[in-house]
């Protein structure tokens, strides 16, 4: 069995995450105290906090988010007693989550992981005006379609490409509207208005892109222990520069998530994933786009310990 770890991206915030893990395993209190000095922040006080909209600001859900996956990650490696390279064959991680992925893979440190992802969130934000930009998923259309349709609309794109039936559109306010009054007449089920503050993966974020390749090349970027299918191209990779290149183009590019699973299932023969972090996000967009494709998610102790007593009855 090959198995493809994955990555969540923003949206898959929640208050508390991580802290039972924190909570039960020296491992993942480790990543969350690293995260906190490396940002000069106590982080973890928000995201274990009260207070959802400080979490969902994006220079703190993005580094949040990677900090509960490779958390989750850690301690699967311990209490497993195995690395990567037995747990999975290819590595992938949706929008930010793509960090996720190569720092758990090796290429980044997970200090220098959490610092980009700060300098990602808030160069994000800043790369449009705030009211200038929107987003909204379409569910009940292909990326083809969708495409077809926003090729009469100017200012507007697909910003990810995430399971057969759910595709998201990313511009300035005023053309996600025209295109949402377009997709429903195309046949689209629901358009419904992402609450972001920033036409994400859009080229308005042309200035966000520009900082991250300012920022990536401060950094080492070392051969990932497995590849890593990237967002703009599906494919995987293990060249430490095609892999920076990659992580700029993403800012502005489609997340191809779709594509991702699909290549992995019939290019590279991926027959079971594996979501590391908060939520179940990418277990739905699984079994959305390759219904056959195994999926389990972990993210908590109860995840942890029904993981490995399922690998266990497996291996039996």
């Amino acid at each position: 069995m090959t198995q493809l770890l994955v990555f969540p991206g923003q949206g898959s915030q929640t208050l508390g995450m991580g802290r039972e893990l924190a909570d039960v395993y020296p491992a993942a209190k480790e990543v969350f105290s690293e995260v906190d000095e490396a940002l000069g922040q106590h982080l973890t006080k928000i995201m274990w906090g009260d207070d959802l909209d400080a979490l969902t600001d994006t220079a703190n859900a993005q580094p949040a988010i990677m900090a509960v996956s490779i958390a989750s990650f850690r301690v699967l490696e311990q209490q497993s007693g195995k690395l990567i390279r037995a747990l999975g064959g290819y590595a992938a991680g949706h929008s930010l989550g793509e960090y996720s992925a190569l720092c758990a893979a090796g290429t980044l440190t997970l200090a220098d992981t959490a610092r980009l992802l700060r300098i990602r969130g808030n160069a994000m934000q800043a790369a449009a005006p705030k009211g200038f930009g929107a987003m909204a998923a379409v569910l009940g259309l292909d990326a083809a379609k969708v495409a077809a349709t926003l090729a009469a609309i100017k200012n507007v794109a697909i910003a990810n490409d995430n399971s057969p039936g759910q595709v998201v559109i990313s511009g300035t306010a005023a053309a996600v509207e025209e295109a949402g009054i377009a997709l429903k007449a195309a046949g689209a089920k629901r358009v419904i208005a992402l609450p972001v503050s920033a036409p994400f993966h859009s080229p308005y974020m042309q200035p966000a892109a520009d900082a991250m390749h300012t920022a990536l090349e401060k950094v080492e970027l070392k051969q990932p222990h497995i590849p890593v299918l990237c967002n703009v191209t599906a494919e995987p990779t293990i060249a430490p520069n095609a892999l920076l290149d990659n992580l700029v183009a993403q800012v502005c590019g489609t997340v191809r998530w779709r594509e991702t699973l699909l290549n992995a299932a019939t290019q590279h023969g991926v027959t079971a994933q594996l979501e590391l972090g908060n939520g179940k996000v990418l277990a739905g967009l699984a079994k959305q786009t390759v219904p056959e494709m195994k999926s389990n998610s972990i993210g908590t102790p109860k995840d942890v310990d029904a993981y490995l007593e399922h690998s266990a009855a497996v291996a039996a």
